[in-house]
């Protein structure tokens, strides 16, 4: 009786686990969701702007005006014109770097790499790294850089270009700080300021996400809200 009382808890305890595993993956749905950041602001009034749209539901719903990225044409490492239709459909994230960099850069282009290695066979998410110093930045530099931090060629997009255009996607496009103070101070870290961000935005261009490229824990939660945002799509 003992003996058969102890074999049917064991079994008991084998079976609820698994049972429960297989009811999660059979009916189990990601309830997680992921703001959008950077309301546009009505220029009179000082409010967001407010616009009727219609949600997953076909419902007439009035809801927020979000900013979106804008478009851009620059200069990948391999000498090829680029422009915003290399994330046509796509979620994207986005960095702002320079070769010459040897403090947060580094850090940052690591970072990337692990998060590149996690999502290399998804074709649904791409990088594009701009840099704040497109004079020295030339895509033969590019090119040694992204080899340096093994970058797959289509998915990871070091960029150059036009000085004034780089830095409006920045500061507007983004909404990263970046500085040049235009003078040396024998340290190209002393002269160009910019972000340690990595900005999250998904297919349709909203911004889902800032976070520390430095850090690795902070680089961790945007592993996940790229996997979140992957599923959101999945269930639309």
């Amino acid at each position: 009786m003992f003996k058969s009382w102890k074999a049917g808890t064991l079994l008991l305890v084998l079976l609820v686990p698994a049972l429960l595993f297989i009811f999660l993956k059979l009916f189990g749905r990601n309830h997680f969701t992921l703001p959008k950041y950077i309301p546009r602001i009505d220029s009179t009034t000082g409010e967001p702007l407010m616009r009727k749209q219609v949600n997953l539901k076909g419902e007439n719903v009035i809801d927020t005006v979000f900013h979106t990225v804008p478009g851009f044409r620059l200069t990948d490492q391999n000498d090829k014109a680029v422009d915003q239709s290399v994330t046509k459909g796509k979620i994207h994230v986005a960095d702002f770097f320079f070769t010459r960099c040897g403090t947060i850069c580094p850090k940052l282009s690591s970072q990337l790499t692990r998060v590149q290695d996690i999502f290399r066979d998804n074709p649904d998410l791409v990088f594009l790294s701009f840099s704040v110093d497109p004079e020295h930045d030339s895509p033969e530099k590019l090119q040694a850089y992204a080899r340096k931090y093994e970058a797959i060629p289509g998915k990871w997009y070091f960029l150059t270009g036009d000085k004034a255009q780089i830095y409006n996607m920045a500061q507007r496009g983004y909404f990263l700080p970046v500085v040049d103070h235009g003078v040396s101070y024998g340290k190209p870290d002393e002269t160009f300021i910019h972000s340690e961000k990595l900005v999250l935005v998904d297919k349709e261009g909203y911004i889902r996400g800032f976070y520390d490229g430095t850090d690795p824990e902070d680089v961790d939660r945007l592993i996940l809200e790229i996997r979140v945002l992957l599923d959101m799509y999945k269930t639309q």
